[in-house]
């Protein structure tokens, strides 16, 4: 009887001792597939709005996991594009209704990483122009690693309860995915979530690492045109001409005053001229210059001042080199590429740090700073962040490189860079254990 005591005893502490990290037994498990399904995808990259055969991939594993999956879901503004949403419900009981999203597009990138899978993909944008395309910002691990916490979730549904809303999101580089999702009545119909949660690989942080801030993490973003009119004629004959060359240059140096002299310091905006087009031959100047424009911002009367001061700086500097008023610039704010500033819900945010330090050991946690760069995530929280919500960072770097890179000097690949590619296992394994946490704290019955 003792000796049955005994053995009783450490069957339960054994038990114990697999039941405190079941997360890591189970990424562990699931690895070699996840790579399998990484590679694939690597390997064939989609362009935004076009992810047809990654969609059905991720439609596949959710299917094959038990959940409820609806696919080609999402309503563009644009009626050409298809919606290649996907939306995954694994339900288990009364409880909350969380959300977990990846994004599952691919850039108009050549890749350039030498990985034996790597991308020889080559398509027509939606200009009709050949394209290379790469998965150059890391979504095919942010898949690989959602697949994985999917599987985790099913097998732990006895430490959970409620629904979770699996998100397949296309369309994240250009800004109108998770709307797309929004417009085509994802809450309406699939129910409104309590916490909605995404990540991100980080291509400066080591891998085994999350990191996350609380509040804003990434800023609003517009994409700006703006078409410099001209009177165009003979290189030789500048005189019988008003240049729109000329005029570019002065409103693209003046631009630059609106962050240096007419916002607060402490509110941060950038304004960035990323392509300039205009003329077709040494000695002709011609009629008009295009240019694009990336702005970014936190606060929405920042944003408003910085938008309206483009206008008046374009105009006013036409003004004074003699364009008539027919002929002012024409400034085009894209509404359908903007980006609403990404805010993590600060008591979200803490529980989830305190679930990870303990989960991951404090060390492996970092605190980072909010970006200018931009992501739709945004777009679950709704605008007034109603909805608590939490964007994490994953570490996607090899420790020894990033230790290299502070010797050298010499910079790692950043992300949409033809050079960069996550080290796959260990930013997959970080991503499963990292998300599967934050989801088993918020359902935990």
């Amino acid at each position: 009887m003792k000796i049955c005591s005994l053995s009783i005893v450490a069957s339960i502490v054994a038990t114990c001792a697999v039941a405190q990290q079941p997360i890591e037994t189970i990424a562990e498990s699931e690895l070699p597939s996840l790579l399998a399904i990484y590679e694939d995808i690597h390997s064939h990259p989609e362009l935004s709005a076009h992810e047809e055969r990654t969609s059905a991939l991720v439609a596949k594993e959710l299917r094959a996991a038990g959940c409820e999956v609806t696919e080609n879901f999402g309503k563009y503004d644009k009626p050409n594009l298809k919606g290649y949403g996907v939306i995954g419900l694994m339900k288990n009981g009364e409880g909350p209704r969380v959300l977990v999203r990846t994004d599952m597009d691919a850039l108009p990138v050549e890749e350039e990483t030498g990985l034996p899978y790597a991308s020889k993909v080559t398509t027509k944008d939606d200009e009709g122009k050949e394209v290379h395309v790469m998965h150059a910002c890391g979504h095919d691990a942010h898949m690989a690693a959602f697949i994985g916490t999917v599987r985790a979730l099913q097998r732990l549904k006895d430490q959970w309860h409620g629904t979770i809303m699996f998100v397949g999101q296309p369309a994240e580089e250009t800004g109108n995915g998770a709307r797309a999702l929004l417009k085509g009545g994802l809450y309406d119909r699939f129910g409104k979530p309590d916490f909605a949660l995404g990540y991100h690989d980080n291509a400066q942080m080591e891998t085994g690492h999350v990191g996350v801030n609380e509040g804003y993490v990434y800023a609003n973003a517009d994409s700006v045109n703006i078409t410099v009119r001209g009177v165009g004629g003979h290189g030789a004959y500048p005189h019988k001409t008003k240049d729109p060359i000329v005029l570019s240059a002065e409103i693209i140096n003046a631009l630059q005053t609106i962050a240096s002299r007419e916002n607060n310091p402490i509110d941060p905006i950038v304004v960035t001229v990323g392509s300039i087009h205009g003329g077709t031959k040494h000695n002709i100047i011609p009629d008009e210059v295009k240019m694009q424009l990336t702005v970014r911002t936190y606060k929405a009367d920042v944003r408003e001042r910085v938008l309206v001061a483009i206008y008046r700086i374009a105009k006013g500097i036409a003004t004074s080199g003699g364009i008539p008023a027919e002929r002012v610039p024409i400034v085009e704010v894209l509404k359908d590429q903007f980006f609403h500033a990404t805010y993590n819900n600060p008591d979200l945010t803490r529980r989830l740090v305190a679930v990870w330090k303990k989960q991951l050991g404090a060390d492996n946690i970092e605190k980072t700073d909010p970006t200018m760069a931009a992501e739709d995530f945004s777009e679950y929280s709704l605008p007034d962040h109603s909805i608590p919500a939490c964007d994490f960072w994953i570490g996607a770097v090899d420790p020894a490189k990033i230790a290299d890179s502070k010797k050298t000097g010499m910079p790692l690949p950043s992300l949409h860079s033809s050079k960069f590619a996550p080290v796959p296992e260990p930013t997959i394994r970080i991503g499963i254990i990292g998300m599967t946490s934050a989801v088993l704290e918020l359902m935990k019955k």
